[in-house]
């Protein structure tokens, strides 16, 4: 009786166990326990030559930390890869993926800009060291994606500085947006705020300046009125005549040639201008300095006439 007891309880605990090991239930791999959806998993798993050199291999791990948005790890395999296969059929390709790794590290802009930095660079390597891959044309636009976002992280540090009256760490700011991307959407504002900050260190012929150079560069900036109000809160602390010279065109630059360039014939020229009675007493000095003290006399002794006209649709 006891034997017709144990031998179908032994039979039942064997099919449980049997029931057990062949579960199809995957197991978790290696790489931080995570399954990459149509990755073959054994790819994570061991640390044999194959897997350390194959091309194939070490793309198809790259792609997989890719995938699943780890991308410091996807960019340790595709530099892994450019190391060891830089003239591989896919190695243009992998230096792209290393600068979309980089932009997708990027949150947003106020956090940390050097993921979008290393991002532009390794776009612009692509371009240098894989000239007329098919990736070239997503590679530009990747570049000016990167550009605007780091406009408008400049702008963002500027306008903090600047709401705290740091006003020159917020010019630094601004500047480098007008000098770096004058093409990028936030670039007028950036020049205005720009000519604000000037303003407020006492730097008003440079707010004067970029006043001037916001209208002409972008006629139809949003701060038109605000900057004509501005325009005229500096001109009138500019010393009398400072803003109307300002205001003259400029001579063209091959024209104008400086005053190391002129020649002797070039400054018997200009002497012979008439000079004011007020600046006879300069006689004395040497001729070059005789005629530029003759062109300045003229400069501002303009007839009152001329009129403020170089801001467009100001006058």
């Amino acid at each position: 009786m006891a034997m017709r007891v144990t031998i179908p309880f032994l039979v039942l605990a064997l099919a449980i166990s049997l029931s057990f090991g062949c579960s199809s239930t995957p197991k978790q791999t290696a790489a931080g326990g995570k399954s990459a959806s149509g990755t073959d998993e054994q790819i994570f798993i061991g640390d044999t030559v194959e897997k350390n050199y194959d091309p194939n291999v070490i793309m198809k791990r790259a792609e997989a930390f890719f995938d699943k948005e780890e991308y410091a790890e996807a960019l340790v395999e595709y530099q892994h890869f450019l190391d060891l296969h830089r003239v591989h059929v896919l190695s243009a390709y992998a230096q792209f993926k290393i600068g979309m790794s980089f932009f997708k590290m990027s949150k947003s802009i106020d956090r940390d800009p050097a993921p979008i930095t290393k991002a532009q660079e390794a776009f612009e390597k692509l371009m240098k060291e894989y000239p007329g891959s098919k990736y070239h044309a997503e590679a530009v636009e990747k570049i000016k994606a990167c550009n605007d976002l780091m406009a408008q992280t400049y702008y963002f540090v500027g306008q903090f500085y600047y709401r705290r009256e740091s006003y020159l760490a917020a010019a630094y700011r601004f500047e480098s947006i007008v000098k770096k991307f004058p093409e990028m959407e936030v670039a007028p504002d950036a020049l205005y705020y720009l000519a604000r900050s000037y303003n407020e260190l006492g730097a008003n012929d440079w707010a004067h300046d970029k006043l001037i150079q916001l209208a002409q560069q972008y006629p139809a900036n949003k701060y038109q009125q605000e900057s004509k109000t501005l325009l005229a809160k500096v001109d009138a602390k500019l010393p009398p005549g400072t803003a109307l010279a300002k205001a003259l065109p400029a001579p063209a630059a091959s024209t104008a040639p400086s005053a190391a360039d002129l020649k002797p014939a070039a400054v018997v020229a200009q002497a012979q201008t008439p000079i004011p009675p007020t600046v006879g007493a300069l006689s004395t000095l040497p001729p070059l300095a005789q005629a530029l003290t003759a062109v300045s006399t003229k400069a501002t002794t303009l007839t009152p006439q001329v009129t403020l006209c170089r801001i467009g649709s100001w006058c």
